[in-house]
């Protein structure tokens, strides 16, 4: 055949031969990398490269497959996928178009947390009409977890400094390990018994997946369903899913998210409340104000209507006389109680207590966390003392713990 003669594609058509050639030469394969250049799109779709030592290739995974794979992948990520092997026809790239995507290593684990996903979904579980809402203004604020876990502090400081007036209920209970989805189970029950909380969080730290597999339990998922008391999850960091993240009322990125979400700001609170003085000021004044204006118009009727004005005018008189001591008897009240509150609220500002001579030691490397043991202060070490009027930053170059003494 002569040069002539021979057909001259274009390059779409060599692509889409190629392309062609490609799909009926493989069928569905299981490839394993590592995630580089992981961009997820507004559409819901996902872009990322999957490389080794020895080579890389393009990958896409389109939102309606995505939706299920339970976690948020970061370039750097081992992972294993099931795809269709092709060519994207106008770059002439080949390139995976992924089915299923896992953490590398886990393949039973993420199989069955997939399979145990689509029954509870199909089931309602993590529908928003079942879901409660979370207290705005909890009065009480319940956990679990286990005492042990670092999750437990971070949640604790955080309260402390949101909310400390609102008190906390711990249920401890194993957050790893086989015998720790009955532990939380127990827990929950506990809690919902004893009616003492308003809110639970569900929280531990982060881990690999099976450190968080007790989360995926199918009975913990129905318990957390069928709690009275509404649940906040906040289990592992904000790339990790479990089960009970989908199941639980409202889930959190982190332990300490849990916590902001389910408790009010201190300053917040104080705000609202001052707005509420506000508005029941201007509700009385505006009630003061159309009740005098009542009384004027009774008064101007009765001077046209009576035939002794002089006497019913001192009648009016003496009732409006009256009025205004009772309407100042009920502003003096709600003075009166306008400042007990804000004395009470006064009293747990820790300015004042800063304000009596005392001070605060922080631990800047530890979150700021105020020191309350001896043994907590170490030397090389930054910790921030604050002040009535002020704040320093200063190491102990040496610490002494004195035997504690009570005061006679």
């Amino acid at each position: 055949m002569s040069e002539i003669s021979r057909e001259i594609l274009s390059v779409g058509d060599l692509n889409r031969a190629i392309a062609a050639s490609l799909e009926d030469r493989f069928d569905t394969v299981w490839v394993s990398g590592e995630i580089s250049n992981f961009k997820a799109y507004d559409s819901g779709h996902w872009y990322f490269s999957l490389k080794d030592e020895e080579g890389q290739i393009r990958c896409v995974m389109f939102r309606g497959r995505n939706g299920q794979v339970g976690f948020m992948p970061q370039s750097g990520d081992l992972v294993e996928v099931s795809a269709n092997l092709g060519l994207y026809v106008p770059r002439g790239d080949i390139q995976l178009t992924i089915q299923t995507l896992r953490r590398a290593g886990m393949g039973g684990l993420y199989e069955a947390f997939l399979k145990l996903k689509a029954k509870l979904d199909k089931e309602g579980l993590f529908d928003e009409e079942r879901k409660r809402e979370i207290p705005t203004h909890p009065r009480s604020i319940g956990i679990i977890t286990s005492p042990q876990a670092a999750a437990l502090k971070d949640v604790l400081s955080t309260l402390a400094r949101r909310a400390p007036h609102i008190p906390i209920v711990i249920y401890p209970t194993l957050v790893q390990g086989p015998d720790a989805p009955a532990g939380i189970i127990a827990a929950l029950k506990a809690a919902q018994k004893e009616k003492a909380v308003d809110v639970i969080l569900l929280v531990r730290g982060g881990g690999s997946i099976e450190d968080l597999w007790a989360f995926n339990d199918e009975k913990l998922a129905y318990a957390i369903a069928e709690s009275s008391i509404p649940v906040v999850s906040g289990v592992g960091h904000e790339t990790d899913f479990t089960i009970a993240d989908f199941v639980a009322d409202l889930r959190a990125p982190t332990p300490t998210g849990a916590a902001e979400l389910a408790s009010p700001r201190k300053d917040q609170m104080l705000q609202e409340l001052d707005a509420i003085m506000q508005a029941l000021l201007q509700r009385i004044s505006q009630r003061v104000e159309r009740e005098a204006q009542t009384l004027d118009q009774l008064a101007l009727r009765l001077n046209h209507a009576l035939p002794n004005p002089d006497r019913m005018r001192e009648q009016i008189q003496s009732w409006q006389q009256r009025l205004n001591q009772t309407w100042l008897v009920r502003m003096e009240n709600w003075k009166r109680n306008q400042t007990h509150y804000q004395s009470q609220l006064e009293m747990l500002n820790p300015q004042r207590t800063l304000e009596r001579g005392y001070a605060v030691v922080l631990n800047v490397h530890e979150g700021y966390a105020a020191a309350r043991k001896p043994g907590e202060l170490v030397t090389n070490t930054e910790y921030e003392i604050r002040l009535a009027q002020g704040s320093v930053s200063v190491e102990f170059a040496k610490v002494d713990q004195k035997t504690s003494t009570k005061h006679q």
